[in-house]
């Protein structure tokens, strides 16, 4: 498919997000000295930003690309619950299906950043289960958005917050397998070897080094060995390792491969993988091969990585690149 083709189908797409959202927030200012009474810089604020995170980001980028996100997640009752919900419009995504915990708090990510260096973070979260009634609220929030709406692809985005446990990942790839909808795994350590039979499973290296029972590198023949151990015990149709400035692992049972990163200027790596993953599914959604589908998500990834804290892709920047690098590829 022609890159504007594919771009253009891009628009036509919905894509449920299902995972853990989040506020990433800003607070910058200027380093003039170290403090008194410990070795550590005293940073003058100078302004506060909030900004959609985790799933939340991911469903920033899916819009960002011109398809329609469904964002399904949990907050809690509390203040930045009601921050977070006011970002979800002004960003032009739906927050109907954003369910209220009293049994949680809203997760808050707050970085303190000086002359675009990221100096420190502090979190704010609850990381346990949903409550069996949450749970039954949730699953019926989900089947509402299938019955009501065509989704063209599930996309499990796993922070490991307690939203996404192995019962509602057994029941919604079940409910997905029904559907014939495909589905798209960002996992975490908790519950990495719950999603048996997704359609496509993206870790990272790092994610894949924690799971996997032997030592793994960066070397062709060792991701081929972790996969192939991945796909024995999860029956996953394919595999994308992102491997950081080294590029991205595909396995798609005839072909393996690393299609490796363009060089970047990197300012921050943060959101790259959100990135990653929303450009996999959506390329999922249309059948997109899969070496395509890295290359592609390979450049949002490195795009985001240009700028200093969690940003969506630029799509018509994405599709210039992505020309240039195919006529760059047939010269």
């Amino acid at each position: 498919m022609e890159p504007r083709e594919l771009f253009k189908q891009f628009n036509r797409l919905n894509v449920l997000i299902v995972g853990d959202v989040m506020i990433d927030r800003y607070i910058t200012g200027k380093v003039e000295r170290i403090s008194p009474e410990a070795p550590v810089p005293v940073v003058r604020k100078s302004n506060s930003e909030d900004r959609l995170g985790g799933a939340a980001n991911v469903a920033l980028n899916i819009k960002a690309m011109g398809a329609s996100p469904f964002l399904c997640s949990v907050v809690g009752k509390d203040e930045n619950a009601e921050i977070f919900r006011n970002l979800l419009p002004k960003a032009g995504i739906p927050a109907q299906y954003i369910l209220g915990s009293e049994h949680r708090c809203t997760t808050v990510k707050t970085r303190i950043i000086a002359a675009s260096q990221h100096l420190l973070r502090i979190d704010e979260e609850d990381v346990h289960d949903l409550e069996p009634p949450e749970l039954t609220g949730f699953l019926n929030l989900v089947q509402k958005i299938l019955d009501e709406h065509e989704i063209h692809v599930i996309l499990f985005q796993d922070y490991n917050k307690g939203v996404l446990n192995q019962e509602l990942i057994r029941k919604l790839l079940l409910e997905a397998v029904r559907r014939e909808i495909p589905t798209v795994v960002d996992p975490k350590k908790q519950n990495f070897f719950e999603y048996r039979s997704a359609t496509l499973f993206k870790p990272n290296l790092k994610e894949m080094r924690e799971a996997m029972p032997f030592e793994i590198g960066v070397s062709r023949n060792l991701l081929i060995k972790a996969s192939d151990y991945l796909r024995s015990k999860m029956r996953n149709k394919n595999t994308m390792i992102t491997l950081s400035d080294k590029g991205i692992f595909i396995d798609n049972y005839q072909k393996q491969v690393i299609v490796p990163t363009q060089a970047r200027n990197i300012a921050d790596v943060c959101g790259a993988g959100d990135s990653v993953i929303s450009i996999a599914a959506m390329c999922t959604a249309l059948g997109v091969p899969l070496e395509d589908t890295a290359i592609l998500a390979n450049l949002a990834g490195g795009q985001v990585c240009e700028k200093v804290g969690v940003v969506p892709v630029d799509k018509e920047k994405l599709l210039e690149e992505y020309e240039v690098l195919l006529a760059s590829s047939e010269t």
